[in-house]
């Protein structure tokens, strides 16, 4: 075999480990059941309970947060994550959380939040009118 063969094969046999590796620690979307299911790392859509009760007591300990969560299918659980309570997080209108099912609790290890838009006071439709063309209705 020659060496620019043996230098081609080195790189494919790399380039397929690193591809597997990425596909590997990449996680998936779920909802609280199917994270049940899976061992690995999920990011599960949803929205906080704000009629439950949220624990952050940050004298006690400023590396524990916990809320009450429903997925997009309306699936309630219990939220833990490591670290402190974001800012203006009870004003998150949706929530994606990165972690695993530990029993009945999720151990998140990142929380994203969707917040309200500072901006825009109303709702905006969009409506798709017989001609093809669409208007918007509503905004600032």
């Amino acid at each position: 075999m020659k060496r620019i063969h043996l230098i081609i094969l080195v790189v494919i046999v790399f380039s397929i480990g690193v591809v597997l590796y990425v596909a590997q620690g990449s996680s998936t979307y779920a909802n609280f059941i199917q994270a049940k299911e899976k061992s690995r790392s999920v990011n599960v859509v949803g929205y906080l309970v704000k009629d439950k009760e949220l624990y952050y007591d940050p004298e006690k300990d400023p590396n524990f947060f916990s809320f009450i969560m429903t997925d997009k299918e309306g699936n309630e659980c219990k939220v833990v994550y490591k670290g402190a309570k974001p800012q203006d997080f009870e004003r998150s209108e949706q929530l994606v959380v990165k972690g695993k099912m530990d029993g009945d609790v999720f151990r998140c290890s990142e929380i994203s939040m969707k917040c309200p838009s500072k901006y825009v006071n109303d709702e905006i439709t969009l409506k798709e009118t017989g001609d093809g063309m669409v208007t918007v209705q509503g905004g600032s």
